[in-house]
């Protein structure tokens, strides 16, 4: 087997050299003592139960901000095609106002503790969060858990979010990426629950009245469906007893989580929307092995060459595009793409699909996976500085990832990679890829696109 050593453009040259200064000084000796360094990550979590809710919590003593999630499991599960983005809907309304902090007081409250409450919802689960400070969070705690518990629903409350949701869905269409995405959303997701955009349709979301979301959260708000994560310099044992008196209260339910299912990636396909555009906006999406799956690590790393690959040869060479790219996604049903804007459609996707099938017949050195892992390392704990940004990695690896012990085994994994396993798990999921253009249909030949 012939063994290859890519040549990375100066740009990822730069990123990759980048990477790993900031990681020689601001993770110091982390090579010699980053197992034992994770593993005291680890430590610091403490899980318990509360009548069915599962709760972690992690203590970074310290610190001076503290940051709570409610997940609600489900996703996209909970819903269907007539009440589509009803429990979006929910948890936005439910940020403003509750029976004892209705919406001015709640207002004058938080800015007063310098707190904030919010909401987010994606296909596989939904959260409720807070951040907070720490000489503030008992109140802030108050705050966060009637809102939970005696959410208001006033009938002005849920029209103030409806326009606002309708707002940005009609917006969403205008720009080219976007609507990119929401074409390929409804091919690739066909006849499967991801097809049920969590955030609704106008159509759906104008028919929610008051009623509608309080009869949804009672539907959910149950323990049984629900996950607390809290971060920060919090006694887990003093939370304990924070919960029992408050989110332990609330109705067990019997909900269990059933597993979504496989996408269909059979044959390859192509979909064309004619727009008149500068432009051809294109994205192939591939299968991908889920968080919890054991391909994942070398999934990562082999998209991770991949994405330096297509940046070289499609814009560093050949100037045929200014930001093509490659991503993994991180979904329970997951994918990965590529993605490119080019005048000159089947060139660029031509010199794609050509990096791929290098991956799939030559391996690549193993000192090419030890920089990707190095720069993994570095990106992570960049991203892990804030209390939500890990609260919501433990949250992603609990409900999804396997179990949240998973997201401090993830870099270990990741140096574990070989190019054997690169090699794997390139030919084994980067086929019968499902295109998608917003362009001119005359600039496609698909005999290119549909060649992989």
């Amino acid at each position: 087997m012939k063994v290859i050593s890519y040549q990375w453009s100066a740009v990822s040259k730069n990123l990759l050299l980048t990477s790993l200064l900031i990681l020689s000084f601001v993770i110091t000796n982390f090579a010699q003592t980053g197992k034992s360094a994770i593993a005291r990550q680890a430590e610091l979590v403490t899980e318990f139960d509360v009548n069915g809710l599962k709760v972690l919590v992690k203590r970074r003593q310290h610190a001076p901000t503290v940051a709570a999630g409610l997940f609600i499991r489900g996703g996209a599960r909970n819903i269907n095609d007539k009440n589509a983005g009803i429990e979006n809907m929910m948890l936005e309304v439910a940020t403003e106002g509750s029976k004892d902090f209705p919406r001015e007081g709640l207002r004058k409250e938080l800015s007063r503790t310098g707190s904030s409450v919010g909401s987010a919802s994606s296909s596989d689960y939904s959260v409720f969060s807070l951040a907070s400070t720490r000489k503030n969070f008992d109140r802030s705690w108050d705050i966060f858990t009637d809102l939970i518990l005696n959410p208001t629903f006033t009938d002005s409350d849920v029209e103030q979010a409806r326009e606002r949701i309708i707002t940005g869905l009609r917006e969403q269409e205008t720009d080219n990426d976007n609507y990119l995405q929401i074409l390929q959303d409804r091919i690739i997701y066909s006849n499967h629950p991801y097809l049920n955009d969590v955030r609704g349709t106008i159509e759906t979301v104008g028919k929610f009245t008051a009623k509608d979301v309080r009869e949804y959260h009672q539907k959910v708000i149950q323990t049984s469906r629900l996950l607390l994560v809290v971060v920060g310099d919090i006694d887990p044992n003093e939370l304990q007893k924070r919960i029992t008196a408050t989110l332990g209260k609330l109705p067990r339910g019997e909900y269990k989580e059933e597993p979504f299912p496989a996408l269909d990636f059979s044959k390859a396909t192509l979909d064309i929307t004619s727009r008149t555009l500068p432009t051809n906006y294109i994205q192939g999406v591939f299968n991908a092995p889920s968080l919890n799956n054991s391909d994942y690590s070398a999934m990562r790393v082999a998209v991770a060459i991949l994405q330096g690959l297509v940046y070289s040869e499609v814009r560093d060479k050949r100037q045929l595009s200014y930001l093509p790219n490659a991503e993994l996604g991180s979904s329970s049903a997951n994918t990965a793409n590529i993605y490119v804007t080019a005048v000159d459609a089947n060139q660029a996707v031509s010199v794609m699909l050509d990096q791929i099938n290098l991956l799939k017949n030559k391996q690549i050195n193993k000192e090419v996976i030890s920089g990707v892992a190095e720069h993994f390392l570095t990106t992570y704990y960049l991203g892990q500085e804030t209390n939500a940004a890990q609260a919501a990695e433990l949250a992603k690896y609990e409900l999804i990832g396997g179990g949240w012990r998973n997201a401090f085994d993830f870099l270990n994994k990741i140096r574990q990679v070989t190019p054997e396993q690169v090699q794997a798990v390139s030919d084994k999921y980067m086929k019968n890829i499902r295109f998608v253009v917003v362009g001119n249909p005359a600039a496609i030949d698909k005999r290119i696109f549909l060649s992989n």
